[in-house]
């Protein structure tokens, strides 16, 4: 009985350690760093940089009311991280650099568990936090 549960427990500890918890706080620093120059101090999209694009960059605290109710973190780490190049002749910088590191183990909508950089992680979340 005693080795069944150690069987048990080992695994499950190691899939915690894992799965470290995201932090708002490390997001909101990460956005101040990276974003706050064309989305500005409160995500409306009215950075300092914000008049330079013929595209105006987006209001990131109307992400949830613009998808029916739902956060939709997976096309916002999409298109924060995409692939190398990707932003070549877009708007959007490229952030491949700084969320290089440590991964965690995210559970998306789909029920599909993904690693996934921290930082990116910590970044959907701040923004999901700050929703209208």
């Amino acid at each position: 009985m005693v080795l069944r549960s150690v069987f048990f427990v080992i695994p499950a500890l190691s899939l915690f350690a894992c799965t470290a918890p995201v932090s708002e706080t490390s997001g909101k620093h990460l956005y101040e760093k990276h974003c706050t120059s064309c989305h500005g101090s409160t995500a409306k999209g009215d950075g300092p940089l914000a008049g330079e694009f013929t595209v105006p960059p987006s209001d990131l605290t109307t992400l949830q009311q613009n998808n029916n109710g739902v956060f939709p973190a997976v096309d916002v780490m999409a298109q924060i991280n995409g692939y190398s190049g990707r932003h070549q002749f877009g708007g959007m910088p490229e952030f491949e650099e700084d969320l290089q590191g440590k991964t965690v183990q995210w559970k998306a909508p789909s029920g599909v568990v993904i690693p996934t950089p921290r930082a990116l992680l910590d970044i959907a979340v701040y923004l999901e936090s700050i929703q209208e």
